[in-house]
């Protein structure tokens, strides 16, 4: 059970300090728009926000943090109470490179889309240090991805679809509102209603084992509108001086690259230590005084995208493995067993039971919410359930789903 102390500081908003976010928190700016967009879908965002303790004036601020474990639940609830499923959809259509601060500003200035994004895998922490950006080259196409960090995030396949909105606007702003991408990958199961995903206007993919922009290279020497050389290095100067005060130490950006390194089957000590800069033997040296090595990381990595894999999407056990990088099935199979004490199949089917009990406990209590409503006295003698005279606790739409595009 956690102690009151606890939840309130998931509910807590604090303006970071020096631009330094917090581990566990994240820069409110893509979210400001929440309010306003449940205001458009005929809710009150007071009660709304409420229950994560915030008011629509914490929205102003785009330098506000907030718990990044509360985001996901708090998309899903905004989704619940408009009768809109892809409610995070539309917030990150309205976000752009400014609500990512400094980041933003420094990658809107970049010479080329490639340094834009590579810019943006480096400093991603800087906006948000629980989630990875992975941008890698094949030969005639770019993978522009977004990795969640933070393990057991709820509701995580909201935010999925928030960062990947907020892709296509960023790729848009650097290309042109004409482009798109070929091909969209989801790493979560397929909505029911693909309607609101057809403003990404590509192939949608889902249940894939990465969650990403899929685009023509020749894209990636584009040179975008904002392109400007004296502001790019004014802003690569900020954002290294962010970066100077945060805490983020050696295994922090090994765990922050490793995720992109994974999916592309390059997780070796040689190439992680080229990416930081580093001699092998450096690297292990470093490690092993922060008490940890490159094999536990590594583990540690896979283990995470393996879960998150298997609680989100419909993908076989034997499909996993293989995006994971293992030689086969029945190795994959041996490793999870090692982790969770159980097979993959059967700690998919124990997680889906734990969270549907989640979910029901925590809609008991508006359940017995909207239950003393409707028995509550009203003008005139009887109780709402039998007057006909109650409102309902979530006003109803004439149209429940409204078009992302």
């Amino acid at each position: 059970m956690r102690s009151a102390t606890e939840i309130g500081e998931d509910f807590a908003l604090r303006r970071s300090p020096d631009g330094v976010v917090a581990e566990g928190r994240v820069r409110i700016g893509p979210y400001m728009s929440v309010p306003a967009v449940l205001g458009e879908r005929g809710i009150d965002p007071v009660p709304v926000l409420a229950e994560f303790g915030l008011t629509p004036g914490h929205f102003l601020d785009p330098e506000n943090t907030i718990a990044f474990r509360i985001a996901g639940r708090l998309f899903a609830r905004c989704a619940e109470v408009a009768g809109c499923p892809h409610f995070a959809l539309l917030v990150g259509q309205r976000a752009s490179f400014s609500s990512l601060g400094a980041v933003g500003f420094l990658m809107e200035s970049a010479p080329d889309v490639r340094t834009a994004l590579r810019d943006m895998s480096r400093h991603f922490r800087v906006h948000n240090p629980n989630a990875a950006i992975t941008v890698f080259e094949e030969e005639s196409f770019a993978v522009f991805g977004y990795a969640i960090l933070q393990p057991g995030l709820e509701a995580h396949a909201h935010i999925l679809d928030f960062a990947m909105a907020i892709g296509l606007n960023i790729m848009q702003a650097m290309c042109g509102q004409d482009w798109s991408p070929v091909e969209m990958r989801f790493a979560h199961a397929r909505p029911r209603d693909l309607g609101p995903y057809r403003f990404f206007r590509s192939v949608l993919r889902f249940d894939e084992g990465e969650t990403a922009l899929v685009f023509a290279r020749h894209w990636m020497d584009r040179r975008p509108h904002g392109a400007d050389r004296l502001l790019h290095m004014m802003m690569a100067h900020r954002v290294g001086e962010i970066e100077a005060h945060s805490s983020e130490d050696l295994v922090d950006s090994v765990r922050r690259i490793l995720p992109a390194m994974v999916l592309e089957h390059t997780t070796t000590l040689a190439v992680v230590a080229k990416r930081l800069g580093l001699g092998v033997r450096t690297l292990n040296r470093r490690l092993a005084a922060e008490g940890t090595s490159f094999m536990q990381l590594r583990e540690e990595a896979s283990r995470a995208m393996a879960r998150q894999l298997l609680d989100s999407t419909r993908m076989p056990v034997t499909e996993i493995a293989g995006v994971l990088g293992y030689a086969n099935p029945g190795a994959f199979t041996r490793a999870f067993c090692r982790w969770a004490g159980v097979p993959p199949t059967r700690w998919r089917i124990s997680n889906l039971r734990r969270r549907l009990k989640r979910n029901d406990a925590q809609a008991a209590p508006r359940r017995r919410q909207a239950q003393l409503q409707q028995k509550a006295p009203v003008a005139g003698g009887g109780s709402a359930k039998n007057s006909g005279a109650g409102k309902p606790v979530v006003k109803k739409r004439a149209a429940r789903r409204k078009g992302a595009a």
